[in-house]
């Protein structure tokens, strides 16, 4: 099943360019929205016209989308522009309505994703469908459930399958909305090279300035294209108002791409040097992204230090501490001239950072 033969000659058989472009808003709010985005987007790269019908929310009382009425919008969308629909379907009632109204993609998302029995009854609903359904990795960052959730699908005769990468959920603060975690699809392409990956800069982000970025990241990665919300007036979406952009805005970032070749011979060997430093890239922003939240704890400890009247310096911890580093480092095959180095360095910053709170 790892291989799953042919499956990526879907976006061939659709006529569907590389990069793939899914793309609208994130809530089909009203008809007139709706269409204006679809022509907006009808002299774009994009293919597939998205928006939410049905909208799953961390906490009732949001916006939880306009229902079936918006099947018909999107409907009429594509009479007018030639695009191809896509909507989200958590149950199969969703799925049931969706192939009603002729809607061409189907995905799964990362909220219905992570629970094993309702992907099975959505694939059972879906059983045999020459439709396109794409899979959003669940919630968690668990690479098992991602690909049972595929898997699942495949079982059911469901032939031209796809997934998405939205990122994950973590606690407290961070750099992104949800967390690339980008080892995780790699591992997933790495298993199923056959399935086109899609890349969802918008809710990873959780802000439209980094969304050009993570498209990038993500070509860089061979990946197979985006899916990026779209509105006319993000400002006033009724959900998600941060993470989305104009369709000008998308046709300019799209034009400031970069789609690397997969030729033989030299490009090939120089697209591989390529992605793996891309992959160094990639650890080194999480490296620096994980110093700076220990930086904010050793803050946490500067605070409690001050207010209980204790000094910064602790030689005791500092010397556990340096010990179990040591160890560490011999196990992961570092030198321990590099860790003794690497670790007074962030401790004298830690330091340095308790130093600026106890003497405000």
């Amino acid at each position: 099943m790892q291989n799953i033969e042919k499956n990526k000659d879907w976006l061939a058989d659709f006529g569907l360019t590389h990069p793939l472009l899914i793309a609208g808003p994130c809530s089909a709010e009203t008809e007139e929205q709706v269409l204006e985005v679809a022509h907006k987007l009808k002299d774009s790269t994009a293919t597939i016209l998205r928006a939410g019908i049905w909208k799953p929310r961390t906490r009732p009382g949001n916006f939880e989308g306009v229902g079936a009425i918006g099947l018909k919008w999107l409907q009429r969308a594509k009479e007018e522009t030639g695009l191809l629909t896509a909507t989200e379907v958590a149950n199969p009632y969703h799925v049931e309505l969706a192939l009603k109204h002729d809607v061409d993609v189907l995905w799964i998302g990362a909220r219905t994703t992570v629970s094993p029995f309702v992907v099975q009854e959505i694939a059972q609903a879906m059983k045999g469908i020459d439709k396109i359904v794409l899979v959003k990795n669940p919630i968690n960052p668990d690479l098992a459930l991602w690909e049972g959730a595929l898997e699942r699908l495949y079982t059911q005769d469901i032939m031209k399958l796809g997934v998405i990468h939205r990122g994950f959920s973590s606690y407290g603060e961070n750099t992104y909305r949800n967390n690339p975690e980008w080892q995780i699809p790699i591992d997933f392409k790495s298993n199923f090279p056959n399935v086109p990956m899609l890349i969802d800069p918008s809710h990873i982000a959780g802000n439209r300035e980094k969304i050009a970025y993570l498209c990038q990241k993500a070509l860089d990665l061979n990946y197979d294209g985006m899916m990026i919300e779209t509105h006319p007036n993000p400002d006033k979406a009724w959900s998600d108002a941060d993470q989305q952009i104009t369709p000008e805005a998308l046709i300019e970032l799209m034009r400031s791409l970069r789609v690397r070749t997969s030729d033989v011979g030299k490009q090939a060997s120089a697209d591989t040097l390529h992605k793996l430093r891309t992959k160094i890239d990639i650890v080194d922003d999480e490296l620096v992204a994980l110093l700076g939240k220990r930086m904010k704890i050793a803050e946490e400890i500067g605070v409690w230090k001050k207010e209980n009247n204790v000094s910064i310096l602790q030689e005791e911890r500092w010397r556990k501490v340096l010990e179990r580093m040591l160890e560490l480092g011999e196990i992961n095959e570092m030198s321990e001239t590099f860790m003794l180095r690497l670790y007074k360095a962030i401790h004298q910053e830690s330091i340095n950072h308790q130093n600026k709170i106890i003497n405000k």
